[in-house]
């Protein structure tokens, strides 16, 4: 629908090989071209509103402005106090008003030289085609992508466009695609950068009216991986869980990132979308079978660059078949440095077995068996035990069709390696202001009902400052301060000090190795590891305390 100008001088003369235009007469002097812009843009949606402005002389007194192929031109005089422009409005643009245009204007002088010509795109006149990405519109930096428009028109034009206004218009001739009628254009992207993540449209428009488009298709939104260091996913409180139960998976990743992004079961493939969440939890609520599967987990800047994808992770859900025995030979209570097999069976269909031991943050190991008909047996084989074999054991079975849901947990196996006296694992809260007592290496502390501490025997009057300490609740928790172990000579448990100490966060100092030990009386009295005297361990586990206190206080 044509529109009006700024002053209302709207003209239309039909030019029929009599007119007078600007560029048909001779001038003594030719005036310099005006420019001519569109806004909001030369691609205008079907019933949008538009301006075309022209912009020449501060001496013009009017402008007119010409299609290209049309027998009409508008014709408005600048607006007081703006001389060196004038606009053209059109309220609601229509296919007619789709096209090339340029301006002019007049002054004393004569008629300028005519502007560059200006494309007006009018979109919306025909179907959607349609736009799609191979292998995926999720690229790793460095890779290739294929971006394929594909209409169900005649030949002509495809167009491909990203938002933004950062790259160019690509174009390219449909051509026809097999035998359903369709005609399509590739357009090849890559090696992808970061600056090829964006949204992106395609168009369609027929040979015979290039400047008439067709509705833009869905968006396409192209996301480049790999940019940034892969996050580590972590799944709490495990990645074994029974059905039913609460589990969050948490994606970690270096400072500064603000998306975080969850994919599961991409296999070779990479994910068809990364939706992106402020959040690195990912709460996934009580757990069913459908949960049961690989992730991976990304981080980002924006929805459009994302890292390196995570480690995989598998969630196994339990609890979806009987449940198999679990049995230890030659028995549950082995000596130190031996071997024990662990014997899962199954009465039920299973070719894979898993074993888990509880507190342990390590993923259940697995057994693959070739034959699945029940009744079945998987047996894990632990070498060489030594005290961090101590646990509770259960297994698991499942089917390779279904390999991330497992049985119900077997009954518990308590597993005891002896031979060797039982870690006692303590953790620093603070150091106590005041000399030692005599014949005290400096090591003290409380543990609700327990107090520690080494004699050095005859380590003379040390002004080193006691430590006060306490059992930490798990070997398996983060940052332990202190592990030692109850056979190091000196070491004693009185229950006579009940006094409880305020908790301080854990920091990590020192941990000591495993000295073979006997027992005597209830308390563990090894003998000492050649070459060093029970002075000299007491002393060592003193001063490595005191060194690496004196460092995190320093």
């Amino acid at each position: 629908m044509r529109g009006s100008a700024t002053t209302l001088t709207f003209t239309a003369l039909l030019c029929l090989g009599l007119c007078w235009g600007p560029w048909n007469q001779g001038q003594p002097e030719v005036l310099p071209k005006p420019s001519i812009r569109a806004d909001p843009g030369t691609m205008v949606a079907h019933g949008s509103p538009v301006t075309i402005w022209c912009q020449g002389s501060l001496l013009a007194d009017v402008y007119h402005l010409y299609k290209e192929r049309d027998s009409v031109y508008w014709e408005a005089k600048p607006p007081q106090g703006s001389r060196n422009k004038a606009w053209f409005h059109f309220a609601s643009s229509s296919s007619s008003d789709a096209g090339q245009y340029w301006c002019a204007y007049h002054s004393r002088n004569g008629w300028s030289q005519r502007s560059d010509p200006l494309p007006l795109v009018v979109t919306g006149a025909y179907r959607a085609p349609s736009l799609s990405a191979q292998p995926s519109p999720v690229v790793a930096a460095g890779g290739s992508v294929s971006l394929t428009c594909s209409s169900q028109y005649a030949v002509g034009t495809l167009h491909l466009l990203k938002e933004g206004g950062a790259d160019p218009l690509r174009h390219k001739t449909s051509r026809s695609y097999g035998n359903q009628g369709r005609e399509q254009a590739v357009f090849p992207v890559g090696p992808v950068t970061t600056s090829h993540g964006g949204t992106y449209r395609c168009y369609d428009a027929p040979s015979t009216q290039p400047y008439l488009w067709s509705r833009p298709s869905d968006p396409l939104h192209l996301q480049v991986t790999g940019l940034s260091r892969a996050p580590s996913l972590s799944a709490q409180p495990s990645s074994l869980v029974l059905a039913g139960d609460n589990l969050t998976l948490q994606c970690r990743s270096e400072a500064g990132f603000g998306s975080f992004a969850l994919t599961k079961d991409e296999g070779l493939s990479p994910p068809l979308r990364l939706e992106g969440q402020q959040s690195p939890d990912f709460p996934l609520g009580h757990v069913s079978r459908a949960h049961g599967g690989q992730y991976r987990c990304y981080s980002g800047h924006n929805s459009y660059a994302w890292s390196a994808p995570s480690a995989p992770l598998d969630i196994l859900i339990a609890g979806m078949h009987r449940k198999p025995s679990l049995s230890a030979r030659p028995g549950a209570s082995v000596p130190q440095g031996e071997n024990v097999t662990l014997q899962c069976r199954s009465e039920v269909r299973s070719d894979t077995f898993h074993l888990s031991k509880e507190g342990s943050l390590a993923a259940p190991q697995h057994l693959r068996l070739q034959d699945p008909a029940p009744p079945v047996q998987a047996n894990f084989t632990l070498r060489a035990v030594t005290s961090a074999h101590n646990g509770t054991y259960r297994c698991y079975s499942s089917h390779s069709t279904a390999p991330h849901l497992l049985s119900l947990p077997s009954d518990p196996l308590e597993l005891q390696v002896s031979g060797e006296g039982p870690a006692l694992v303590l953790c620093i809260l603070q150091v106590r202001p005041g000399p030692c007592s005599q014949g005290s290496s400096g090591l003290s502390g409380s543990g609700g009902s327990q107090k520690v501490g080494i004699n050095s025997e005859g380590a003379g009057k040390s002004q080193r400052p006691p430590f006060l300490a306490r059992p930490c609740p798990h070997p398996g928790r983060p940052d332990p301060l202190l592990v030692m172990e109850q056979s190091y000579t000196g070491l004693r448990v009185n229950q006579q000090d009940s006094r409880p100490e305020p908790p301080v966060p854990w920091s990590p100092v020192l941990v000591a190795p495993h000295p073979e030990s006997s027992t005597r009386e209830g308390l563990t009295e090894p003998a000492a590891p050649k070459g060093a005297s029970g002075q000299a361990l007491a002393q060592l586990v003193s001063q490595g305390i005191t060194g690496l206190l004196g460092m995190r206080h320093g």
